[in-house]
């Protein structure tokens, strides 16, 4: 049963090494609901169970050392379980099922909550741009069409995974969106006619955002042509310390399939957008404008 559970937290850490998960908050309540299984494993003591619970949560934050919620939220979790005064390892396991459970809710809540807030900026009849497919700005989009907003979208392709084709496949059957799907390069081109631009992001670090690659020169090109870029997030990916961002460099095969001869493949899954390009940070707390 044992391996079995493992295999179970492993097949996620895969997902999140693979970005599989293309969303870190996706990622951060993978990760949590994974460590159910434990409550599974037969342990003598508290103190083998806090390891047990410690050793799987290391793996899991291991996936991927850019997901600020999935560091975060597990950091939660351990640090909760070992502070609590637990005098059987029942009372540890229902602990760390309440304590994963609060966390789940505080990230779906949370990521309402700023989709509501990020909605009031958005004007029935807006021209949109986005970039990749962030779930909290998909919530965004999903909350203005129910308010009965409608709006013109171009989302970018995001390469090299495309994600920007889930954000148009998720729209295209909406009525109110408008949705033209269009390559990375092209952005410039339709920023001419948009209202303003939405992404999405991993973590904010004192005075810069990290996000999906492709985000700065988008920003950028929107602050020359005097276009607002708006990020929105959760508070849980406002980091301190603790965490260092270390960026995610992919394989060669995710841009071209044939192996490269003579030159090499540069695939980092992120870049750093300062906010002096950003017009807003939107999140559950509150629109912070820079």
């Amino acid at each position: 049963m044992a391996a079995a559970h493992a295999l179970m937290i492993n097949e996620t850490v895969r997902q999140i090494e693979e970005m599989e998960t293309q969303s870190s908050s996706i990622a951060a309540v993978k990760a949590a609901k994974a460590l159910r299984e434990l409550t599974d494993r037969e342990c003598h003591t508290v103190e083998d169970f806090l390891r047990v619970v410690e050793r799987n949560s290391s793996a899991l934050q291991r996936a991927n050392r850019s997901h600020a919620p999935l560091y975060t939220t597990q950091q939660r979790i351990v640090t909760d379980l070992k502070d609590a005064d637990l005098d059987s390892v029942s009372a540890a396991k229902e602990r760390l099922l309440d304590t994963i459970d609060e966390v789940v809710t505080e990230i779906e809540t949370s990521k309402d909550r700023a989709a509501e807030r990020a909605t009031t900026l958005i004007d029935d009849g807006d021209v949109l741009v986005t970039h990749e497919n962030s779930s909290t700005v998909m919530a965004t989009l999903m909350r203005a069409l129910d308010d009965g907003k409608e709006f013109h979208l171009y989302a970018r392709e995001s390469r090299p995974h495309f994600l920007g084709r889930r954000t148009a496949r998720q729209l295209a059957d909406r009525d109110g969106a408008d949705v033209t799907l269009i390559v990375d390069g092209a952005a410039g081109h339709y920023l001419s006619e948009a209202d303003r631009v939405f992404v999405g992001m991993n973590c904010l670090i004192d005075d810069v955002v990290y996000n999906r690659i492709g985000t700065l020169p988008l920003a950028a090109t929107a602050n020359e042509m005097d276009v607002p870029v708006t990020v929105v997030g959760t508070s849980s990916k406002f980091i301190g310390s603790g965490f260092t961002f270390r960026n995610t460099f992919r394989q060669g095969a995710d841009v071209m399939l044939e192996p490269p001869e003579g030159f090499d493949i540069g695939n980092p899954g992120y870049d750093a957008t300062p906010t002096r390009l950003l017009d807003t940070v939107v999140t559950e707390d509150g629109i912070l404008q820079f």
